[in-house]
């Protein structure tokens, strides 16, 4: 291999929360010219129907945690080398950002190993797109002094001292691949006496068709959703801010039900175009 090789490249793009119109003009300009799309699981089918060309070979590399479904992030990581090393350009297709909550760093690295170039090419992350659908400005003035995002999907992430922390801060509270510790999150906060003007809201598909927002009070939470199974993906949002999207809210409940995002059947592969758009419908 020759390390001062200059092109092609890998492209690391964050195709944006869901609703096609999202994505950066910057991101279609790379997605048009690439010779190989990796695509994630929540990608909207429509960007790779309209901006990928019909002759780039495109690889679904879905994950999906709750469902123990996932493509390897080494074989991930395997194909964006060895097609960067056939001179291809290569395009690593994430949802929302590319660098919030993802295995960036790992395929950072195994690019930067193998002297491979590469740009990384910045989308609007979930938190952005849901907090703007569902009408909650997440640093609103006299409601919060900042913003934090967060992930709780096992119980050793979160140090009881940092809990206590996040019980009392005025900071709006972001929660990434949450929803199935959704009630012990709770019930954390409810023990911590979490300030009662402060709620909760769960954005499920947030901009996309099916889009929904349900809020509550931490002390109605049980009551009214503990017992609902939300979609995926949902975000969670925690602060004074929820308390803004009644008044703000511009878009309704979806009243159509459904999964914007298909769910990954075994972490399996589709490296055909045609299988891929066939297996998106």
């Amino acid at each position: 291999m020759n390390p001062t090789i200059k092109s092609p490249k890998v492209y690391l793009i964050g195709a944006g929360p869901g609703n096609p119109d999202l994505i950066t003009v910057k991101a279609v300009k790379a997605i048009a010219k690439a010779d190989v799309v990796l695509a994630d699981r929540l990608v909207s089918p429509e960007i790779l129907e309209t901006y990928v060309n019909k002759d780039t070979e495109l690889i679904y590399v879905g994950k999906e945690c709750s469902k123990d479904a996932s493509t390897p992030q080494s074989l991930i990581n395997n194909l964006m080398v060895d097609y960067a090393l056939q001179n291809k350009t290569v395009v690593r297709l994430k949802g929302g950002d590319v660098s919030i909550f993802s295995n960036i760093l790992d395929e950072l690295q195994a690019l930067k190993r193998n002297h491979i170039p590469f740009e990384i090419i910045p989308g609007i992350t979930a938190a952005l797109g849901a907090a703007a659908y569902a009408g909650m400005p997440l640093t609103a003035r006299g409601y919060s002094t900042s913003v934090r995002f967060l992930t709780y999907y096992k119980s050793e992430i979160l140090t009881e001292g940092y809990w206590k922390e996040l019980a009392a801060t005025q900071d709006t509270l972001v929660f990434y691949m949450s929803k199935g510790n959704l009630t012990d999150l709770v019930e954390k906060f409810v023990e911590l006496n979490i300030s009662n003007d402060k709620k909760i809201a769960v954005i499920e598909q947030a901009t996309t068709p099916y889009q929904k927002v349900y809020t509550s009070s931490f002390e109605d939470f049980s009551k009214t959703l503990g017992d609902k199974s939300f979609a995926s993906p949902s975000l969670v949002v925690i602060g004074k801010v929820v308390n803004l999207h009644e008044e703000f809210s511009w878009l309704e409940n979806a009243e159509q039900e459904g999964l914007y995002f298909k769910s990954v059947e075994n972490g399996s592969l589709i490296p055909k175009t045609q299988n891929f758009f066939e297996y998106a419908v």
